[in-house]
């Protein structure tokens, strides 16, 4: 498939597309066990994004979280700049083939997708410019790719790079083979004490992580979270989060369910409204719903009162935790 196929055929993508148009390749994408498929035979044959990815690979011996996280070209932060002859080749569409949808979002689709040279898989997230536009979320749309390209975590997604064109924004993103934990807590209603330990202690390192780059998320829960191959969870959407070395804020954002009495108020916060969020999620975990979940004016005045109930098939341990991370986050 060419360059210019590619583009006809994103040429052509809506936002309305049904099913029916998706993608097909002469040669499909087969099933993928590992990062890390076909590697190139020779050193001559290596390229810059398989080389990135497996440097930062969470299934290497990784840096503790206190390290730093590794330095980024700035031509994959600026999309105006020109490369230089010190930094890696610039990315574009005809390196890549591209597979079956993975999602649909507001402004655009993620495309499984396979770097041609070296076979490596990943996933490649489509933005439409002029819905962009519309949203008024261009500022909100660059933040997420500085924030995200500088987070380095095995249960943060990797976003290796980016490029664009005239009318989109392709944003190079490792793929989480076992896709959205939302569906996997709708398929089991609720997850087992056992389990939402392991995904709570996860995501609790990867918030660590976050807040000591002085990143607030803002938007902790299940559709924003993905499944990698082994079964790891990843941080994937970043559009709320902010960069803010003051830490403190007072923009109203995130979502309803999972936001503390701080910014339901309209009140300053820091970067404990995440473990707030953390502690909302445990809930959901455990029980399978949300714990204000109701009327929106009901779930507003639950959580400033923090009026929940937790059912009695929960353990006294998982009770104690729910209960201090959401026992106020501005001690």
């Amino acid at each position: 498939m060419t360059s210019g196929t590619l583009e006809a055929h994103f040429g052509n993508l809506s936002l309305n597309e049904n099913k029916k148009d998706r993608t097909r390749l002469k040669k499909p994408i087969p099933n993928v066990k590992t990062s890390s498929t076909r590697l190139p035979q020779s050193p001559s044959r290596s390229n810059y994004l398989l080389k990135f990815a497996l440097k930062n690979s969470p299934f290497r011996q990784q840096p503790s979280v206190e390290s730093p996280s590794p330095k980024t070209s700035n031509d994959l932060i600026d999309a105006g700049q020109k490369p230089s002859a010190a930094t890696p080749k610039q990315f574009h569409l005809g390196m890549f083939e591209i597979g079956r949808p993975l999602g649909k979002g507001k402004f655009g689709r993620v495309y499984l997708a396979r770097e041609r040279r070296s076979g490596f898989v990943c996933a490649l997230k489509v933005l439409y410019k002029n819905e962009i536009r519309k949203g008024g979320v261009e500022k909100q749309v660059r933040r997420e790719i500085e924030i995200q390209s500088h987070l380095k975590h095995p249960n943060i997604l990797q976003l290796y790079g980016h490029f664009h064109d005239s009318r989109r924004i392709f944003l190079i993103l490792e793929f989480a083979g076992k896709g959205e934990l939302y569906k996997h807590l709708t398929r089991a209603g609720r997850f087992p004490e056992w389990k939402a330990a392991q995904y709570i202690a996860q995501m609790a390192l990867a918030l660590q992580h976050c807040h000591k780059k002085h990143v607030m998320h803002r938007d902790i829960k299940p559709e924003n979270i993905l499944v990698g191959i082994h079964g790891e969870l990843k941080i994937a959407d970043f559009g709320w989060s902010v960069h803010a070395p003051s830490n403190r804020r007072r923009t109203m954002c995130g979502t309803l369910d999972y936001l503390p009495p701080e910014i339901v108020r309209e009140q300053w916060y820091n970067d404990k409204v995440d473990l707030w969020s953390l502690g909302v999620l445990m809930y959901e975990f455990i029980v399978g719903s949300a714990p204000f979940e109701d009327e929106i004016s009901r779930t507003n005045r639950r959580i400033v009162r923090c009026e929940y109930t937790i059912p009695n098939f929960v353990s006294n341990e998982a009770k104690d935790l729910i209960t201090k991370v959401t026992s106020g986050t501005g001690s």
